[in-house]
């Protein structure tokens, strides 16, 4: 499991949850980790995304509840200091059900994050951090579905 935390280049990963036995058997296996669980059932439009992800994160009072400052708070979690951050996004097909336009929006951010946390250079120390996010489908045709928006996202 180590592999996947080290594994950069995919930080969205989308999985039926019996592929999980459990958060504990992913985690590294030292350091502090932030894991948020998010239910894709409640968030499915972009004010509910908002909400979510700030009260999963404990996000400061200057988030600004619009597209570029979730962004701009995924890249900065200061107010929470980790070596990884991992993303559960259980009934994750339910995600921004409601416009999957704004969707690809909300993917593609949770992507460049994962890039962003990647790069060493002006990390304290020049370590890089997994940022994660774990996208959890019910049926093996959820999972191809996501699989495709996920890929269509990697440059």
């Amino acid at each position: 499991m180590n592999d996947w935390w080290n594994d950069f280049r995919a930080p969205l990963t989308v999985c039926k949850p019996s592929a999980i036995v459990q958060v504990g058997a992913i985690l590294p296996g030292t350091g502090t980790v932030v894991v948020a669980r998010l239910d894709g059932a409640r968030m499915r439009d972009a004010n509910l995304v908002f909400y979510e992800f700030s009260d999963a994160l404990l996000f400061p009072g200057y988030f600004g509840w619009n597209w570029a400052s979730l962004s701009e708070c995924l890249r900065d979690l200061n107010w929470l200091p980790a070596e990884a951050y991992l993303i559960v996004v259980e009934r994750a097909p339910l995600l921004m059900s409601s416009d999957l336009e704004e969707r690809e929006t909300l993917l593609e951010i949770l992507f460049r994050t994962g890039r962003t946390w990647a790069d060493p250079i002006g990390r304290s120390g020049g370590k890089d951090v997994p940022f994660k996010v774990l996208l959890l489908c019910d049926t093996d045709e959820e999972v191809t579905e996501l699989e495709r928006e996920v890929a269509s996202l990697r440059p």
